[in-house]
């Protein structure tokens, strides 16, 4: 066979295979924005370009794979929304306590369905395998709780916290394969002494304060922070 002819079917062969890799690549690159949503843009932005973040995404799937995330009984799931009906109602008098209950509470959950809860940062990396919808909610009241205890939050801060503390805490609640279980009515707005100009300004809204919308997309999320349209 002449020399000429076996150099078109080395080149043939290699293209073949550099069109197979390619097609692989795109392949787990959609389905990485599939499972991982807008969690796959924010991955691709915090790291040092798509290879990286691809690489990162994969690494939570291990790592999530290696748990034992179990379902909440009913039992559970009844007993756990009440304590959050009781969590709104206490915002009214009480803001930052009802806050700081409902991070409890969250993490709570958490615990018990299996997550591991020493470290925020890769605690919401797992979650976000599971609740990519919502994890930003997580992260971004988990900021607000921190400014809290430093007491540089506002009011309105802290609803807003609570409104994205919600979102994931009904994802949490809900049965695999399920629809999210409604955690109550929606977020009251606090009482507000007359007395103080800071919080008599505006009142109180779903708006998001922070950076961004709820769940990262160009809307907010109705299930993440439109609470009141949900019933």
């Amino acid at each position: 066979m002449a020399t000429g002819l076996w150099i078109l079917i080395v080149i043939v062969v290699v293209l073949i295979a550099v069109v197979a890799i390619m097609a692989a690549r795109r392949r787990r690159t959609a389905a990485l924005r599939e499972r991982f949503g807008p969690e796959y843009d924010r991955a691709v932005g915090a790291r040092e370009g798509q290879r990286a973040a691809e690489a990162d995404l994969r690494d939570r799937e291990r790592q999530r794979a290696r748990l034992d995330i179990k379902p909440l009984s009913e039992a559970a799931r009844v007993r756990y929304t009440e304590e959050w009906r009781i969590i709104q109602q206490d915002f009214v008098d009480q803001p930052e306590e009802a806050t700081n209950a409902g991070y409890d509470l969250v993490n709570r959950v958490m615990a018990e369905r299996g997550y591991p809860m020493q470290d925020f940062d890769a605690r919401a990396d797992l979650v976000s395998v599971d609740h990519p919808d919502v994890v930003d909610n997580y992260r971004v009241a988990h900021g607000i709780h921190e400014r809290a205890r430093q007491h540089q939050a506002s009011t309105e801060d802290l609803r807003e916290a609570l409104l994205r503390y919600r979102s994931l805490f009904e994802d949490l609640l809900r049965p695999d394969g399920r629809e999210a279980v409604p955690a109550g009515q929606a977020v009251p707005e606090p009482r507000r002494p007359v007395s103080d100009p800071a919080l008599s300004d505006r009142p109180v809204t779903d708006e998001p304060v922070g950076d961004g919308p709820v769940s990262g997309r160009p809307a907010r999320s109705q299930r993440a922070t439109d609470v009141e349209d949900q019933r």
